[in-house]
């Protein structure tokens, strides 16, 4: 290929994502859920701790998060941060997560639209327990998401969702100044939400 087809194609392709990207907004989002995680709790903190329920930690509690994208009628990326945290049977966690997410569109009416995509991005588990050394680690998060999106005004819109993620982030439990505990691990969460958005 020739340098000037070279600069043709280049310059075909510069001007085709620019189109794309000048068809895109910007938005952003409040968001409030709930979020249940699943934990997996080492057989030595089962026995030290007499076999805590772990699940209960974080289950069904509020859910705040941000998030900033860009959107067209057939597509969006965005940037979420969102942490929740929650307490049960002598058990202290905080779940923050920052992901990236991509949804399809898929128009009910002209007002209404399915969407679902894919998530991926960290989630950092803290453990801060009373009576116990605070600890976290920070793992990586992938999965899914699905919902409705109703549009309100030209540029607001209210959507509900369901995702869930699935995890490796860890967390020792040490007593103060004492031995080791046990471990916690973080293997899945599921969130219902509510978001309000508006483009710009």
């Amino acid at each position: 290929m020739t340098t000037f087809k070279k600069m043709i194609l280049a310059f075909t392709v510069l001007g085709a994502s620019a189109v794309v990207q000048a068809a895109d907004s910007n938005f952003a989002s409040l968001t409030y859920g709930q979020t249940s995680d699943k934990v997996k709790k080492s057989s030595l903190l089962n026995s030290n701790l007499n076999n805590p329920n772990a699940d209960g930690v974080i289950g069904k509690d509020g859910t705040w998060g941000l998030r900033v994208g860009q959107q067209n009628d057939q597509h969006r990326y965005y940037a979420t941060y969102d942490n929740v945290s929650g307490s049960h049977n002598g058990i202290k966690l905080r779940q923050e997560n920052l992901l990236g997410s991509y949804d399809m569109f898929l128009p009910v009416t002209s007002s209404t639209k399915l969407f679902g995509g894919g998530t991926a991005g960290l989630t950092k588990l803290t453990q801060d327990s009373p009576g116990f050394s605070r600890d976290s680690d920070i793992g990586y998060a992938i999965g899914v998401q699905a919902g409705v999106l109703q549009q309100v005004t030209h540029n607001t819109s209210v959507e509900l969702g369901y995702r869930y993620l699935r995890s490796n982030a860890s967390t020792e439990m040490s007593e103060h100044g004492g031995s080791k505990q046990g471990s916690l691990s973080l293997t899945s969460s599921a969130q219902t939400y509510l978001s309000a958005n508006y483009a710009f």
